[in-house]
């Protein structure tokens, strides 16, 4: 027997209908990449999201075609968002800090048929428009005032692509809530990057989930400012959040230094706002060395890396302001944990406390979550035994774009179980906090243990004069691997090896320590801001260690 009511499909259309009917004046602003602030309506936004979808339709394009993007967040970037999936195409988010020829792989890959981008990158798209075999149109995002002289065929401002179109001319949602929405390609670190095809059903169930009250937990007095650019896995759903919800939208466009992001925290009175630990390290860096408060500002959502106990401690003990500890990946929507407390501790101790918010935290619903040995067995959830992490859910990838990377005969990349291996190696504990120990190819083996490179990177980073840490596994004759840390000091400053091991003494176990400690001028950062350890993995592929000399 099936219940008897309305059959309501799952569409993007629905989001922002939502927002422009019951928040029509909210306003959404935006640091422009030309300069000004710009500021327009939730109302505006789907008046203009409608005039897109007829500019799309007049350009051929139609129901599956990819629609591409290579822009910072902006309320064109969410027109042009909006305006293509709700016509049931497929908006294609494009990442501009991956490497040129992997951006013209991805786009050639994807059979991207126009490109919406940013006046930033049109140098970068100009050097491989040669290369880029599906794109018949290039549309800047800009008004014709500041569109550029370019070499890009069929170039046209966004503001003269969209000028005139009706604004209530497309029926949106008209198909099944399973039509595919959105594409964003993983960042490519182990090989070809992999196309993840989110549908509109997926997007609306990870959104709600998203936005429950142990996650981030916006409502419409709230001022929201995803500084997670929409390149990034949908913004990690602050896109359809905010609107959602009815809260003000700040983008801050491509200006994401410190003094930056705080001149919009405090000059709209942001009160959440989301991004990966650098981001926030900038922020902290300027707020210390130059007096500043946090007024307005009451959660921030930390994600993209583990959070280092510096930034955790600063942000909840010096301003006062609730982190949100998130993990997840692309395939995953890309939420799958938030560290909220459980009500026992609430009154805990701050170190408990701050222990427990280290972790990258607890199942957001509609994520189920295990950890299991080689064989798929399921492991303990007693917060010490470390196994492969894998997840389930209707927001969770089952294969990726034109099958790339099947495990299986019907192009799943699913474990028999129809769990998603998710590559890391993790712990979960008896109340369901889970702890990321490393990333399996990262993992140090060292005499047949784990030593967790990510647990001493968030201790070693708070060194004095440290300004990035990370941890290698370095060839041993002994013991297969030990622990090499690298070490990007701070401007101006000079750690010295002693000091850096000093500082790690008593806070991890003796074995784990690093068995020595290098010096760099720059980490390298992947596309997505963390710490590329395939490139450190590659310069120091032939170093030897001081312990290795000593065993042979």
């Amino acid at each position: 027997m099936l219940g008897g009511m309305q059959d309501w499909g799952l569409t993007l259309d629905k989001i922002i209908a939502h927002a422009r009917t019951n928040y029509g004046d909210r306003e959404i602003v935006t640091r422009s990449v030309e300069g000004p602030i710009h500021r327009q309506t939730y109302a505006a936004l789907y008046d203009r999201a409608q005039q897109v979808s007829h500019a799309l339709w007049q350009s051929g394009i139609a129901q599956g075609d990819r629609v591409a993007t290579l822009a910072w967040n902006s309320w064109r970037h969410m027109e042009v968002w909006y305006g293509a999936s709700c016509m049931g195409a497929v908006t294609h988010t494009i990442n501009p800090r991956l490497f040129p020829e992997q951006i013209a792989w991805i786009a050639n890959h994807a059979e991207d048929k126009i490109l919406f981008l940013d006046l930033t990158f049109v140098p970068l798209i100009e050097k491989i428009a040669g290369e880029l075999k599906t794109i018949r149109t290039f549309v800047i995002l800009t008004d014709a005032a500041h569109m550029p002289q370019t070499s890009l065929p069929n170039a046209v401002a966004y503001e003269d692509f969209i000028a005139g179109r009706p604004t209530n001319a497309i029926q949106w949602g008209a198909f099944d809530e399973n039509t595919a929405a959105g594409l964003c390609y993983t960042s490519g670190t182990t090989g070809d990057p992999k196309g993840v095809l989110y549908s509109h059903r997926s997007n609306v169930l990870h959104a709600l989930a998203a936005n429950q009250p142990d996650c981030f937990g916006v409502h419409a007095h709230d001022v929201v400012m995803p500084v997670v650019p929409m390149f990034h896995a949908n913004a990690w759903a602050i896109a359809f959040v905010a609107p959602m919800a009815g809260a003000k939208l700040v983008n801050p466009g491509a200006k994401l230094d410190g003094e930056s992001v705080y001149e919009l925290l405090e000059s709209e009175k942001v009160t959440m706002t989301a991004a990966v630990p650098t981001v926030w390290l900038m922020l902290l860096q300027f707020l210390q060395a130059n007096d500043k408060k946090l007024t307005t500002l009451k959660r921030v959502a930390i994600g993209g890396s583990a959070v280092p106990e510096k930034v955790l401690r600063t942000f909840e003990v010096d301003y006062g302001v609730d982190v949100i500890h998130a993990w997840g990946m692309t395939e995953m929507s890309p939420i799958g944990t938030l560290g909220a407390l459980l009500p026992k501790h609430q009154h805990a101790p701050i170190d408990e406390r701050m222990r427990l918010k280290l972790k990258q935290g607890r199942a957001v619903f509609t994520v189920e979550m295990k950890i299991v040995d080689d064989q798929g067995k399921e492991l303990p959830r007693d917060g010490k035994t470390f196994g492969r992490l894998v997840v389930k859910g209707p927001a969770v990838a089952k294969s990726y774009f034109k099958n790339a990377g099947a495990r299986r005969a019907d192009g799943t990349v699913l474990e028999e179980d129809g769990f998603f291996d998710t590559g890391d190696v993790a712990t979960i504990d008896p109340d369901g906090y889970m702890q990321i120990t490393d990333r399996a190819k990262d993992v140090i083996k060292s005499g047949g243990e784990w030593i967790s490179s990510i647990d001493i990177e968030n201790i070693a980073i708070s060194a004095p004069g440290v300004a990035c840490a990370a941890v290698i596994g370095v060839a041993h004759p002994k013991w297969d691997e030990r622990p090499l840390l690298i070490i990007e000091p701070k401007p101006g400053e000079q750690p010295t090896r002693e000091q850096c091991l000093a500082h790690l003494e008593g806070k991890i176990a003796k074995w784990w320590m690093p068995d020595d400690v290098v010096f760099v001028e720059k980490i390298p950062l992947g596309a997505t801001g963390k710490i590329n350890k395939l490139a450190l993995r590659e310069t120091f592929k032939d170093y030897v260690l001081p312990s290795a000399q000593a065993a042979e």
